[in-house]
């Protein structure tokens, strides 16, 4: 990356990491090595940038596949004509929005080719001859009759052969093996140390992902709603895991797939941040057998793997708890993006994909020429982990800024607009106190988001670790324990999220919000207020 947009990139992100929550923990011990992963082949499992080997042919082209299909079938080789029924293609996208169509439109995307050799697997690869601050190549495989979007740079590499589709050919299509003549290209090609040992009847790949919080379970939980994709060349596959982390793909695989975990939720969040700013990061898993792969993740495990898992069971945990059979409460935006970062303990719900802040701010101004650079990477969520040394402490962060989220969509951008500018502006003109002093100007927005979310905080993670009995926040010169209190006494989270209108903007009028609301309460509100 140039140096001027790394520097820029670096005061950019610490501005927006100044509305945050500070934690202050114990550094992780940077002696503690990541407990090491093994594929199928017994390789070591990285997750840096992956080193690709040689080009290899790739064994589903139509051409390949027709001709291990005169092998295995010489007799009817002439009778059956094989047409593409997908398309191997790379893209070149220009910006986010261009990245976040294609994402949509297709949802094994890569960012490294399918048809090469990998000589150290990892998460993340960068086309040698793209610059470093531009968005890399893109692979996919589309179905053949996929329309290709106007506008973004694509350069077809292959036409393929996968017999997993509805198979149309000239005659004696349904009295194939195709599962053999797909072993047989494989042979063909010099592709045949990727095989699999051939089993009585062909196996979906299924396994569960799991991770373990040793304050609220000994036994590993599920890995909630977490996409789990797998490819051997361009055949992929990709299946979300349950509640209890169990996945199982629709396809079949004659050889040893590659598997990763995409942190694409299947409530539409994103957790996203490896080498460039793409809305949902992989992990990868490796090569493992066709009949799936299980993998447990714990603190131990790479750092980045336990981060993202336990980021994506609190955002799915939170996006159930907004709603139960009688009371709601607004969940997060469904296309939520979040970035986790290890190397700051501050966090911020700045909302910038959603709209806020980027128009009309004092951003605008201080960013000038460079806000086309923010509007290209625009997150909702960022999450500073340093310091957060176990599940629980990550878990109590992420609901902190989920909390902000469903406020925001209570409020709308103009009055996100206003406490991101108090918490920038005070932030520095109260010589970098987090939250300013309280006497600022807008100071009351302040007050209410933060007593909102640090409440919540507490009450989830109260919830969810009954013998900690934590409370965050309580040092400020705003006071969360309001709704704790109130909340120990019958209005519950959803009766006091319904108070988070768009004109509550102080203690006063939230004070007198509820009173409105709940007028049989109120000596137990009035209690609360004069007690904190």
């Amino acid at each position: 990356m140039h140096k001027s947009k790394v520097e820029f990139m670096r005061k950019l992100l610490s501005l927006l990491l100044a509305p945050a929550l500070v934690l202050s923990c114990e550094s992780l011990d940077p002696g503690v090595r990541d407990e090491v992963f093994y594929d199928v082949e017994g390789t070591e499992v990285g997750h840096e940038m992956i080193v690709l080997g040689d080009k290899l042919e790739d064994p589903y082209t139509v051409e390949n596949m027709t001709r291990a299909l005169a092998s295995v079938y010489p007799t009817k080789a002439g009778d059956i004509i094989l047409s593409p029924t997908d398309i191997y293609v790379r893209f070149l996208p220009r910006n986010q929005d261009e990245y976040e169509l294609l994402a949509t439109l297709c949802p094994d995307l890569l960012d490294h080719p399918v048809d090469y050799a990998i000589r150290r697997d990892g998460d993340y690869y960068q086309d040698p001859d793209i610059p470093e601050d531009e968005i890399t190549w893109q692979y996919a495989v589309v179905d053949k009759n996929f329309v290709f979007p106007d506008g973004i740079l694509y350069e077809i590499l292959d036409h393929c052969f996968i017999a997993d589709h509805d198979i149309i050919t000239r005659a004696g299509g349904t009295e194939i093996n195709w599962e053999e003549v797909e072993r047989e290209s494989f042979r063909l090609t010099g592709n045949e140390s990727y095989l699999a040992p051939k089993t009585r009847s062909s196996i979906h790949p299924s396994g569960r992902i799991t991770i373990v919080d040793d304050l609220y379970d000994p036994e590993p939980i599920g890995v909630k709603g977490v996409t789990v994709s797998c490819n051997i060349f361009v055949k992929f596959a990709h299946a979300f895991t349950d509640d209890e982390g169990y996945y199982e793909m629709s396809k079949t695989f004659t050889g040893n797939p590659r598997y990763r975990l995409l942190y694409k939720n299947v409530k539409g969040f994103g957790i996203g941040l490896n080498l460039i700013l793409v809305p949902a990061s992989f992990s990868t898993l490796g090569k493992n057998s066709p009949e799936g792969v299980d993998c447990c993740i714990d603190k131990h495990s790479n750092r980045s793997l336990f981060c993202r898992s336990v980021v994506n069971n609190a955002a799915y945990d939170y996006f159930e708890s907004c709603k139960d059979d009688k009371a709601q409460m607004k969940a997060p935006p469904s296309n939520l993006r979040l970035w986790l970062f290890q190397l700051t303990d501050k966090s911020s719900s700045v909302m910038l994909q959603q709209g806020a802040v980027v128009d009309g701010s004092i951003l605008e101004s201080f960013l000038g020429e460079y806000m086309i650079l923010l509007k290209m990477f625009l997150p909702d969520i960022t999450l500073g982990l340093k310091g957060a040394d176990n599940y629980a402490e990550i878990y109590g962060r992420a609901i902190h800024e989920l909390a902000h989220a469903s406020h925001y969509m209570a409020v709308g951008n103009p009055y996100w607009n206003r406490l991101i500018k108090y918490v920038l502006v005070s932030f520095v003109t109260s010589g970098w106190v987090v939250y300013g002093v309280g006497t600022e100007e807008d100071h009351g927005y302040c007050e209410v988001a933060e007593t909102w979310a640090y409440y919540m905080q507490t009450k989830v993670y109260r919830d969810r670790y009954p013998e900690q009995a934590r409370s965050f926040g309580t040092n400020y010169w705003f006071s969360p324990q309001i709704f704790t209190y109130l909340d120990e006494r019958g209005i519950n989270k959803y009766k006091l999220f319904a108070s988070l209108s768009p004109d509550v903007t102080d203690r006063d009028i939230l004070q007198a919000r509820l009173l409105s609301l709940y007028p049989e309460c109120k000596t137990i509100i009035n209690q609360a207020f004069d007690r904190y």
